[in-house]
């Protein structure tokens, strides 16, 4: 009844050691230990099949449980293992005996890290967002000062570029308090990091209905959005629920459990909302760009020209990075290149700023905000009442003309009664 009857293995392996898992280098596809394998004393029956590794013997590392008796439940010791070079390590339960289909295996494993608990694909991410946080703190001072030096001149869409910087600066500081957190205490707190989520899906949804109105002319070619108003509201409410929803799943849940199907669920809607926004921003630069050509505002259409082009580099860019994501996940299922990860993410917040920083440039509060503003003198609403007023200035001054000639024609006419009477005067003398 105290016999051992059955054999769990926890087994941790480098991945670029996986292949020393099974009896390849026994010439055999089995990955337990058989009899016959068992003859030349390479293995023991019933244990999974290890090569040791020659530059490093202890690795891979297995930590055996054994059930005994009847028993249907065995704790596992509580073991720490030290790992002395750096690479991506995997943890594996694997058993041999058919007996043992259908177990189930409960607990935690804690890994810590020499600088802390984070692993090593998201450590570099918080030396990132200490970094972001500085350079939308740099941005944020700067706007203010050219803010308050030119606060009587501000426009309305001043107000939106402000708050745009502001979440932005608070979303990349909660993502650095977030992660540094994290990396003292080995979990992620549920406080700050729904604060950090909410703030990325406020930033980027206010960031994108900012382009959309900046596109379609807002305080330049139009005082208002008009009857749009609801559709670009609610195009935005849309948005931040999609984002809300799939930044709360990855974050909040387990690093390493977040299925495929369920990541594939919520990432659809996004990135379908996200090209909505594309094709409505670039149709309303579109039409901008024409009116702009036909009131011939020249200001204007350069700076909507500078800011077209600033836009399509950054599509151009996002397309061509997507590219570069979809071969990078391809070619690493198993996570080799894990040094490199913490790019894809940043790249993204390093396009965002960037483009923020373009707008904040073209449209910086100035002495002369009004070549940029929009005028009522240009406006749809007044090209009627200037025809109509080009129109009564032409009758006007046809009326004028008119009475002139109409002065000029009795003049003439007086004149030659007056010589014409003379001339009757000398032929009577006569």
């Amino acid at each position: 009844m105290q016999q051992k009857t059955g054999l769990v293995e926890a087994i941790i392996v480098e991945i670029r050691d996986r292949e020393k898992i099974g009896g390849t280098y026994l010439n055999s596809d089995d990955i337990c230990c058989s009899p016959a394998l068992a003859k030349n004393g390479s293995c023991k029956v019933g244990e999974v099949i290890i090569r040791p590794n020659l530059d490093n013997p202890g690795s891979p590392r297995r930590v055996q449980t054994f059930f005994e008796g009847n028993s249907e439940e065995v704790k596992m010791l509580s073991q720490d293992v030290e790992i002395n070079s750096t690479g991506m390590y995997y943890l594996y339960f694997m058993y041999c005996d058919p007996q043992l289909k259908g177990t189930t295996i409960t607990g935690r494993a804690v890994w810590r890290n020499p600088e802390g608990y984070l692993p090593g694909k998201m450590a570099p991410l918080m030396k990132f967002y200490g970094f972001m946080s500085l350079a939308y703190l740099v941005l944020g001072l700067v706007w203010f000062l050219r803010f308050v030096r030119f606060w009587k001149d501000i426009l309305q869409l001043h107000y939106h570029i402000t708050l745009v910087i502001a979440l932005g600066m608070c979303e990349m500081a909660f993502w650095y308090f977030e992660y540094a957190n994290f990396n003292s205490t080995g979990s992620r707190p549920m406080g700050i990091t729904m604060w950090a989520v909410t703030f990325t899906a406020v930033k980027k949804t206010v960031s994108r209905l900012l382009l959309l109105v900046v596109s379609m002319g807002y305080g330049v070619v139009r005082p208002t959005l008009g009857g749009i108003t609801s559709k670009v509201a609610l195009l935005g409410v849309i948005y931040f629920v999609g984002t809300e929803a799939l930044e709360l799943v990855e974050h909040l849940g387990n690093i390493n459990d977040f299925s495929g199907k369920a990541k594939l669920f919520l990432v659809l809607p996004v990135a379908i909302l996200d090209a909505c926004f594309i094709l409505w921003i670039f149709s309303s630069l579109s039409k901008t760009l024409e009116k702009l050509q036909m009131r011939r505002s020249a200001a204007k259409l350069e700076l909507y020209r500078k800011f077209t082009n600033s836009l399509a580099v950054c599509v151009l860019l996002s397309i061509a990075w997507i590219g570069y994501e979809l071969y990078f996940n391809a070619s690493d299922p198993l996570s080799e290149l894990w040094e490199r990860a913490w790019i894809i993410p940043a790249f993204w917040n390093i396009l965002a700023y960037l483009l923020l920083v373009v707008i904040c440039i073209l449209w910086a509060p100035s002495h002369n905000p009004t070549r940029y503003a929009y005028s009522e003198e240009t406006g749809d609403d007044f090209d009627e009442e200037g025809i109509s007023l080009t129109s009564s200035v032409a009758k006007a001054t046809v009326d004028m003309v008119s009475k002139l000639e109409r002065k000029e024609r009795k003049t003439a006419s007086a004149s030659d009664h007056v010589f014409g009477l003379g001339e009757g005067e000398e032929d009577k003398r006569e």
